[in-house]
């Protein structure tokens, strides 16, 4: 695979390939000495897994778009990835033209959510709601009605005075529900509530 795909990118002018490595310790090291605008990272690879190899390289606060490639797309990995610091993700068995716009679109600054660019992070976790899984006997972790109403506008991306609006209630009052939200997630901002949500699979019809 790696080969190949070395090969698809060397055919197209506006790549140009600086390194590749044999497993997830050998990305970070060329990662970290060569400072590529991308890094398309394996999720399974030998000694360091992909997850671990984002992880470092995300705290050697090296200015790379990372990119993971994935055999299946699960929708935990997927969070995982974002939640680390990565830039997107892409099937081995995306099309060349789908892996090469989510290349393109992480260089541009952009998220790139399998298929589609998003500007901002929180409306790329947004679109995993759609296709979240909702557990028959969900754990609520103490929040009341409203409060996972509230949990379900912000995944949704719903600002305070959306929210507000649709429940009827004040802005004012939305901020202190979302505080005791905060509290009882242990989380400590909107995008770590909208993970927490979808992993633990809060999200209400």
């Amino acid at each position: 695979f790696r080969d190949g795909l070395k090969n698809l990118l060397e055919a197209d002018r506006r790549f140009r390939v600086v390194g590749e490595a044999c497993d997830g310790e050998e990305a970070v090291n060329l990662v970290t000495r060569l400072k590529p605008d991308i890094l398309l990272l394996d999720l399974v690879m030998p000694r360091v897994s992909g997850m671990e190899a984002l992880r470092r390289i995300v705290a050697a606060a090296v200015p790379t778009g990372v990119i993971m490639v994935v055999d299946a797309v699960e929708r935990d990995d997927v969070l995982e990835v974002f939640r680390l610091g990565g830039r997107g993700y892409v099937s081995k068995e995306s099309a060349t033209a789908a892996l090469f716009a989510g290349i393109c679109a992480v260089a541009a600054g952009q998220y790139w959510m399998g298929r589609e660019p998003f500007a901002d992070l929180e409306k790329a976790i947004a679109t995993l709601t759609r296709s979240a899984v909702k557990d028959e006997r969900p754990k609520d972790f103490g929040l009341t009605p409203r409060e996972l109403e509230i949990v379900s506008a912000v995944v949704t991306g719903h600002s305070n005075r959306e929210i507000a609006r649709k429940l009827s209630i004040s802005e004012q009052t939305v901020k202190h529900h979302l505080t005791n939200i905060f509290d009882k997630a242990g989380v400590f901002n909107r995008l770590e509530l909208a993970l927490f949500a979808i992993n633990h699979h809060l999200i209400r019809d």
